[in-house]
């Protein structure tokens, strides 16, 4: 079985400062730290130019990025039926987060799966 992860459910929940994806695959819930979600923005801006660019530069784990310092999500748009692009406290707005990116940056431990 090889499905294309997409998301069933996203919920922001500023108070916790998380972001929350119920995804498709085994209904698994992930729960993506806002400053950690902030770090890992893929925008080449973010990245320090075109040469860090794509999957090879892409973090492993997300939950193991130490941040700067806190954020929060002032706003958060769907962009197709591909990618959310948050906007930050900071004023940041140009990091598109795919699915397949999200996916990938949220480590799935076999221990935890259902």
């Amino acid at each position: 079985m090889n499905m294309k992860p997409y998301p069933k459910n996203i919920a922001l929940n500023k108070t916790e400062g998380y972001l929350e994806i119920i995804w498709n695959i085994d209904d698994r819930v992930c729960r993506y730290p806002l400053s950690q979600l902030r770090e890992a923005c893929p925008c080449v801006e973010c990245r320090g130019g075109h040469q860090n660019m794509g999957a090879a530069h892409d973090p492993d784990n997300i939950l193991v990025l130490l941040p700067k310092r806190s954020y929060t999500v002032k706003d958060l748009q769907l962009i197709g039926n591909y990618a959310i692009q948050p906007t930050w406290d900071d004023g940041h707005h140009t990091g598109l987060y795919t699915w397949d990116y999200l996916w990938k940056i949220y480590p799935h431990d076999k221990h935890h799966e259902k």
